[in-house]
């Protein structure tokens, strides 16, 4: 037997023991990891408020204190005052799908000659709405599990709320201990990647929530002019989905107002799908590319492909954390990528990206006078760590 066997058989056995201890270990943290992330990224979302405070002579502390009070005082405010209405047209809205259904399908039989009876129809919401109220009241019987799952929830939310505070209060000083264990050209990339990452992040938060409040107050007059009933609820819906489901979301959530409008008359389910179709091209033409310019400049393919990956790794939060990441690791890398000039070819349309991209038309010339652009001069003119 060769000297070296028996060392190698251990350190093999001491390596698969690692590797069981560490994913024992991952599985066992899983939820703290995802606390975490999330709390990570919500950090990142509220840096730029603080550091904005910070530069006009705030301490880090009371000004992250400050911009997360504020933020919890808007969602409170908004819950109180329009929640109440929201669930009241959300009930509403339930109790009259019976109706809807038969109003539904009287319209199509008259129009298409057919005979749909609605009993059927009718039976089957009867039998989902009576399974939706016996698991309701199985939950509200179990009062040790709702209570249980409510002093989870609370204690996650805390949990966030803390991981947050810290990590942007002592944004900083987190950052500086982490350089100190580099080396000064990691750092240096550590810090650019760093503030992309905030300046992403940040951005991501700000213009969705502008668009999605420009999306919900466009639809909620048009569907008051339709006198489309619950257009409140309606509005919500589509304002915030249509903002974090890229590309389709629109779609999606337009699917509901229109059906609604349905019920109302066949010219008003035509206006509001017009309006649907004519303000996706207006966001996505002259509104999106505005309010987006310097934070989510993502083709909308590769939006919604990051989405679709962010909820098959992460569930329901990798769908909120997609679009920034890919975002900050979209941005991170084209600071590295160096450019060449393309050739000539049928297959390539002609002068496509002087006329799409100004700035890397400008590259590309200064690649022909045999420049190359230099990565450190993009995106900041200074230290990524004099914020700090």
């Amino acid at each position: 037997m060769p000297r070296w066997l028996p060392r190698a058989m251990l350190l093999a056995l001491w390596i698969v023991m690692a590797f069981g201890v560490g994913l024992w270990l991952f599985l066992k943290l899983q939820n703290l990891f995802m606390l975490l992330l999330i709390s990570l990224f919500l950090a990142l979302a509220l840096e730029p408020a603080v550091n904005w405070l910070h530069r006009h002579r705030w301490p880090r502390g009371p000004a992250t204190g400050a911009v997360m009070l504020v933020v919890l005082v808007v969602a409170v405010v908004f819950f109180s005052m329009l929640g109440s209405m929201l669930i009241g047209q959300v009930l509403a809205f339930v109790s009259e799908v019976p109706s809807m259904v038969r109003a539904a399908l009287r319209w199509v039989n008259g129009t298409f000659d057919t005979s749909y009876s609605p009993t059927t129809l009718l039976n089957e919401v009867s039998s989902v709405s009576g399974l939706i109220e016996q698991y309701a009241t199985g939950i509200a019987n179990n009062v040790w599990g709702a209570g249980t799952t409510l002093l989870v929830l609370l204690f996650n939310a805390l949990t966030v709320a803390l991981f947050t505070f810290y990590l942007c209060s002592d944004g900083p000083r987190f950052r500086r201990v982490i350089c100190s264990v580099l080396p000064p050209r990691t750092q240096r990339e550590v810090l650019r990647a760093w503030e992309i990452a905030v300046a992403k992040t940040g951005g991501f938060l700000y213009s969705r929530a502008l668009l999605a409040l420009i999306c919900g107050a466009a639809h909620y007059v048009v569907l008051i002019l339709l006198d489309v009933p619950f257009a409140f609820a309606l509005a919500l819906w589509i304002g915030v989905l249509s903002q974090f489901i890229p590309t389709v979301g629109t779609y999606i959530g337009g699917a509901v107002p229109v059906l609604v409008a349905l019920v109302e008359g066949v010219w008003p389910a035509v206006w509001m799908l017009v309006f649907v179709i004519v303000y996706q091209q207006f966001e996505n033409y002259l509104l999106q590319p505005r309010i987006t310019a310097k934070t989510l400049d993502m083709h909308p393919a590769v939006a919604f492909g990051s989405v679709l990956a962010g909820v098959a790794v992460l569930g329901a939060p990798g769908a909120l954390l997609a679009l920034p990441i890919g975002a900050s690791l979209q941005a991170f890398l084209g600071t590295y990528i160096r450019r060449y000039e393309v050739a000539e070819h049928p297959l390539l349309p002609a002068r496509a990206v002087a006329d799409d991209d100004p700035g890397r038309a400008e590259d590309e010339t200064e690649a022909e006078d045999g420049g190359v652009p230099d990565s450190s001069s993009e995106g900041t003119d200074r230290d990524p760590g004099a914020r700090d």
